[in-house]
């Protein structure tokens, strides 16, 4: 009882659960509201959540589960929901009976805990914000939805409602049997009551997802195409996105110190331009340089909620090599910890696309440009290879996958919705779309090197800059696209692709292997227009 008697004075604090009958929350211990920074730090040292790190930052662990758990993702099904999601492995379908019984064990399950609620915004376009609650367990996980989505600006009480409401409760299981969940863990997603169930896990990227598929879900009826990319701006006001799963480099390439940072995961483009959706960033930190990403480094502070991150318990040291927990090891940080970053998080329409993959084949050309239709064409197929840790269920080495619209487990409606807002966005304001592989070269993973991040970084640059745009093309022999014979600050035998291997025989199958993975999985887009189709590898 000491603690709670500690936190008595806090601001913030509502006892009885006051302010949270409305969402069914009844005979809680306390209800700590919309708590700063400095608060929730303090409430998870003192609840033995976390640690200190010498740099200040807050180290977590996340429990059994260091990823996210796409087949417990359930969307429920009813009038709404049926006839506008896409349902399948992605989207899985939950009944209104199941998805009823399991919300009144959940609100059951908060009686007697400590509730942790935090108020903010998803888009900083304020036409476009959604206004959500994140209602915790833990002190952490409040700290995270705080530094990732967006803050309100200081208002009166009752001033904020949400449009949405997601309840995180990691120590309350649903029963597959009686709730009609694959496991204990589930992340449930109704868009009729506007409410979002997770449990079973801790892994607190879950809760950004949900509030990207809430987003993916309700802006192309309004005409916002929402992306799964980056995005950053120049110096003359150049937007660019990056498109690319997680691994691929988004959050990495877009925290250039010469560019300033829109956002790094999750945009919409609306008539007026792009927005940013959060008001943070979740970066992937394993094996993180100061000399290489320096922007995300001087990020890792107090405020900082770093995840699964390995700490010298003496010292309080991280070791961002290690990979004693997992891989996908992660920190949480607000935009404005990254210099020169842009706030409010809008720009203007893109000037550049990029979309970003890993390619564990060491096949595709460290950068090429791609015509409209063979823009569409990648975007429809969304190859890439997924990086260890980011999925339960993942070994050491990547699998090559296709990902429709660079982010299929977080689109709720069909590929056709998205792909046709890229379609018409590219077309009115004419970008230039880049394909950059941040895979591998000179051969496949296992015998090639991992892509130099120093010659990324300098084709983006010279793409960005426009000095790509002049440059002599050749056209892929298999994937028709165009790559740039020289590039300043890179070897131009570091641009053919085919010219890295050692054994251009052996590259040549695994051409023409990765072309029949693309012909196949683009077999399920039949109905795309002729030129799109005809942007195919050749066999």
């Amino acid at each position: 009882m000491a603690a709670k008697h500690m936190h008595t004075a806090d601001a913030g604090l509502r006892s009885y659960g006051h302010g949270l009958e409305e969402h069914g929350i009844r005979n809680i211990n306390i209800a700590y509201w919309n708590l700063g920074t400095a608060q929730l730090v303090e409430h998870a040292i003192q609840r033995r959540e976390g640690s200190l790190a010498s740099d200040g930052a807050l180290v977590v662990r996340t429990g059994q589960f260091t990823g996210r758990s796409p087949k417990d993702k359930f969307v429920v099904r009813d009038e709404i929901t049926d006839p506008t999601v896409q349902w399948g492995a992605v989207n899985q379908p939950i009944s209104e009976a199941h998805f009823n019984r399991l919300y009144s064990k959940m609100l059951a399950f908060w009686q007697g805990h400590d509730v942790y609620v935090q108020d903010c915004s998803v888009g900083a376009d304020p036409d476009y914000a959604l206004p959500i609650r994140v209602i915790s367990q833990y002190a952490w996980h409040t700290l995270f939805a705080r530094q990732l989505f967006i803050r309100p600006e200081a208002q009166s009480e009752g001033a904020h409602q949400p449009e949405f409401t997601i309840l995180f409760a990691p120590d309350f299981q649903a029963s597959p049997a009686e709730d009609g969940t694959n496991s204990e863990t589930c992340i449930v997603l109704n868009f009729k009551k506007r409410v979002v169930l997770i449990c079973g896990t801790s892994y607190a990227g879950e809760v950004k997802k949900s509030a990207f598929t809430i987003m993916n879900y309700l802006l192309p009826e309004r005409g916002v195409f929402p992306m799964h990319c980056s995005a950053n701006t120049g110096a003359g006001g150049d937007t660019a996105l990056f498109f690319g799963l997680s691994g691929t480099g988004k959050t990495t390439l877009s925290a250039d110190p010469h560019r300033r940072l829109i956002g790094d995961d999750e945009h919409g483009w609306s008539d007026r331009g792009v927005f940013n959706f959060e008001g943070g960033c979740y970066a992937k930190c394993i094996r993180l340089s100061q000399q290489q990403e320096p922007q995300i480094w001087n990020a890792i502070r107090f405020g900082t909620v770093l995840e699964n991150v390995a700490m010298d318990s003496e010292t309080r040291r991280l070791d961002f090599n290690s990979e004693e927990v997992t891989e996908n090891t992660r920190a949480a940080y607000p935009l404005d910890f990254i210099d020169n970053a842009v706030i409010p998080s809008v720009g203007g329409h893109p000037a550049n696309v990029i979309f970003l993959t890993a390619d564990a084949f060491g096949v595709l050309p460290p950068i090429s440009r791609l015509t409209p239709e063979q823009a569409m064409y990648h975007f429809l197929s969304g190859y890439t290879a997924k990086v260890a840790g980011t999925e339960r269920g993942l070994g050491k080495e990547p699998q090559a996958t296709f990902s429709a619209c660079f982010g299929a487990p977080f689109l709720p409606r069909p590929e056709a919705t998205y792909a046709s807002l890229l379609g018409e966005k590219l077309r009115r304001h004419r970008a230039t779309c880049w394909l950059v592989n941040t895979g591998w070269a000179g051969g496949p993973f296992g015998v090639g090197d991992r892509m130099k991040l120093a010659f990324t970084r300098a084709m983006l640059n010279a793409a960005l800059s426009g000095e790509l745009h002049d440059v002599p093309m050749t056209e892929h022999p298999v994937f028709k696209v165009a790559v740039p014979t020289s590039c300043p600050e890179v070897p131009s035998s570091f641009l053919d692709a085919r010219g890295m291997w050692a054994d251009k025989t052996a590259y040549d199958k695994s051409a023409r292997d990765l072309s029949a993975r693309f012909n196949k999985n683009f077999q399920k887009f039949a109905d795309v227009n002729r030129e799109i189709a005809g942007a195919a590898p050749v066999a």
